[in-house]
């Protein structure tokens, strides 16, 4: 068959963007590899609240990326280039196109699926992983013996910040929504746990002698209590905003303090950059995962074609760890 006129089944957002029931499974061409890119046969796909804000139509794919929902996927290289070659086991970050039978991906951006790591866990890995790296470690500098505080600490982030903040050493302070979730907070290696709807975190924070790094995806009125949680020096870190992107700061408290204030976005970063930070991430997290230490826990499964009740779920905030795709 003419590769060039292949097809396969992906995910589509009828309409262009809507709720999570306008997405369905329809037949697309099948990507083709350019150069220095790799064509991976996915088996698995994370889903992730970034592609339920595309979905919405607030996060436009980069210049370059492909339409479809998905920014990590785990599977089998199908054409290889760099360091791959056909056969080989991979988890990668994309751009987009992970709700696909085939995506494509920068060859630098994918790694080898860790020993004892199943496809569906793979799959969760590259988004969480690379986000957590790259915002509690390289922007907050995050150190063995200090204190970490993280929001939404049940999502797939959080899951994975946990564990990772513990390999490196680190004292965990989490919130959760809920006395379940901040039970499966502790019980996931959290040092203190705080169900946030009972109890103010600020307070607690600043009793357990205050966080050095605050890993947060809230914002809205937790920014006031984020400072005071925070110690002279310490460093807030925003990698979302889901309670409001406006803030209102005193800048004298700031100041007497001595605070960081910083956040990112990872999908908008340029290829190189992505590509430098999955090697950090390979030397760095990999042998954490080899070691058991860190490990993606994935709440549930759904099948490519049911994309819609996957986003449902997601939404309705119950998970606890990753939303995974299975294709095939």
């Amino acid at each position: 068959m003419d590769q060039s006129t292949a097809t396969m089944t992906a995910v589509e957002v009828e309409g262009g963007k809507g709720p999570a029931s306008a997405l369905r499974a329809a037949a697309a061409p099948r990507p083709q590899p350019g150069p220095g890119q790799i064509l991976i046969r996915v088996k698995a796909a994370g889903v992730n609240r970034p592609d339920i804000v595309q979905r919405l139509g607030f996060y436009p794919p980069p210049p370059g990326a492909p339409a479809t929902l998905g920014l990590e996927v785990a599977g089998e290289v199908v054409e290889g280039g760099g360091r791959w070659k056909p056969g080989d086991r991979v988890c990668a970050l994309l751009g987009g196109g992970g709700y696909a039978e085939y995506a494509v991906c920068d060859a630098r951006h994918a790694l080898p699926i860790p020993e004892g790591v199943d496809l569906a866990e793979a799959a969760g890995l590259p988004e969480t992983v690379f986000t957590v790296y790259a915002n509690v470690f390289e922007h907050g500098g995050l150190k063995a013996g200090e204190t970490l505080m993280l929001h939404g600490a049940t999502s797939g982030i959080g899951v994975t910040a946990i564990q990772m903040a513990k390999a490196a050493g680190a004292r965990v302070i989490a919130t959760a929504r809920g006395a379940g979730k901040a039970e499966a907070a502790r019980k996931l290696g959290a040092d203190v746990a705080i169900d946030a709807t009972l109890d103010d975190f600020a307070e607690i924070a600043k009793a357990q002698g205050g966080c050095d790094v605050i890993l947060d995806m809230v914002g809205g009125d937790y920014f006031a209590r984020n400072l005071d949680s925070l110690k002279t020096g310490g460093r807030l870190v925003h990698i979302a905003a889901q309670a409001g992107a406006e803030v209102s700061l005193n800048i004298m408290r700031l100041m007497m303090k001595r605070v960081i204030v910083t956040g990112s976005t990872l999908r908008p970063r340029d290829a190189d950059e992505k590509a430098r930070l999955a090697a950090e991430v390979e030397r760095v997290v990999w042998p954490w995962i080899a070691a058991g230490k860190v490990r993606q826990r994935v709440d549930k499964t759904f099948p490519l074609a049911e994309a819609a009740k996957a986003h449902a779920y997601l939404e309705e905030g119950a998970h606890v760890g990753k939303v995974v795709l299975t294709v095939g």
